[in-house]
């Protein structure tokens, strides 16, 4: 299996500085990162490692349930997956990521809705991103 890329760049102090996050495997883009746009309610326009997280755990569930639902027999899987990814204070100092809460609505032929509900809940156990992410409390909203 293959080992994808990302490099940050970083100049200056934790609030005074400025970096840009490269995802280098891809190609496909450069964005700024900076702490207080991190700690602040408004990016303003900069990512942050919480939204990379949140971009890669959404992605990771959804390939993961779209692969569970064929498995038990669904078709045409259609699914939209919000990640929130919250940054809180930790109680040892400094700050952590305090939880993430997964939302999910979508559909796929020959599933009812509780067995959706259900194959929701193994998605979350067995994406790759959830089990790197064991640790944090991961809740599941399934629509």
């Amino acid at each position: 299996m293959p080992t994808r890329t990302a490099r940050t760049t970083w100049t200056g102090s934790l609030q005074e500085g400025t970096g840009t996050v490269v995802l280098a495997s891809s190609g496909i883009g450069t964005y700024e990162v900076s702490f207080p746009k991190r700690a602040a309610d408004d990016a303003g326009g900069a990512t942050s490692p919480e939204e990379l997280i949140a971009a890669a755990h959404s992605a990771c569930f959804a390939m993961q349930f779209s692969a569970l639902l064929g498995a038990a027999g669904g078709a045409d899987p259609s699914l939209e997956v919000i990640a929130d990814v919250t940054l809180g204070p930790d109680p040892a100092g400094g700050f952590r990521i305090s939880g993430i809460r997964l939302t999910v609505s979508g559909s796929a032929a020959g599933v009812p809705a509780e067995d959706f509900a259900r194959i929701a809940g193994e998605a979350k156990a067995a994406c790759p991103v959830s089990k790197a992410l064991t640790g944090t409390e991961i809740t599941l909203d399934v629509k």
